[in-house]
């Protein structure tokens, strides 16, 4: 085994899920706003200082608590704010994920909530008549729908959309839009299941 020297050990030093923390599996917090409403994601340093300030409260920890030469804390895997949430100053980034956690996984043509794999995203207005790639203009689609609708728009398919595109206000933090294969079992009595 390679011993780690000055320039690797700071590298990982820098980086608090490094095995040196010993805390791999502690890695976000879930931000809940004064309703215990999901908000987002936040890393679990910002969540700790954001404790000491009095910003939020603490409802649901880690397993593994988060130790430091002195004592051990708790690894805040929920936190509640105590003030009010300021939704416009949370942009949402275009992202297929995003698209397909607005659309709640459907198919906005045929209503159909086919397997991640099968989903596609589609242009209403398609991109060789100028459509562009935004919240505006992207759906969900299944595989069939999409190929059935083609290069044509949705009035000249005789495909209608289930809902108009638009841009979310605000995203809900989900197990797949958070890329991950399980959610953490603290989290899992705040978010909506999929």
């Amino acid at each position: 085994m390679r011993a780690l020297g000055p320039s690797r050990l700071a590298g990982r030093a820098r980086d608090p899920c490094s095995p040196l923390f010993g805390i791999v599996s502690v890695k976000d917090t879930l931000l809940l706003d004064q309703g215990y409403q999901p908000l987002r994601v936040i890393a679990w340093q910002r969540a700790i200082c954001m404790n000491f300030l009095g910003k939020v409260e603490m409802v649901a920890a880690h397993a593994r608590p988060i130790r430091t030469v002195t004592r051990a804390y708790p690894a805040p895997a929920v936190v509640r704010l105590l003030g009010p949430y300021r939704p416009q100053q949370y942009i949402v980034r275009f992202s297929r994920e995003g698209v397909h956690v607005r659309d709640r996984y459907t198919c906005q043509y045929c209503g159909v909530r086919p397997s991640r794999r099968d989903l596609t995203l589609d242009h209403v207005v398609p991109r060789h008549r100028g459509g562009p790639t935004s919240w505006d203009n992207i759906v969900t689609a299944c595989s069939p729908c999409n190929l059935r609708k083609g290069g044509r728009t949705p009035d000249e398919a005789n495909m209608p959309l289930d809902a108009m595109p638009t841009r979310p206000r605000w995203m809900p933090p989900t197990r797949t839009a958070l890329g991950l294969e399980d959610i953490p079992l603290p989290w899992r009595d705040w978010l909506p299941s999929i």
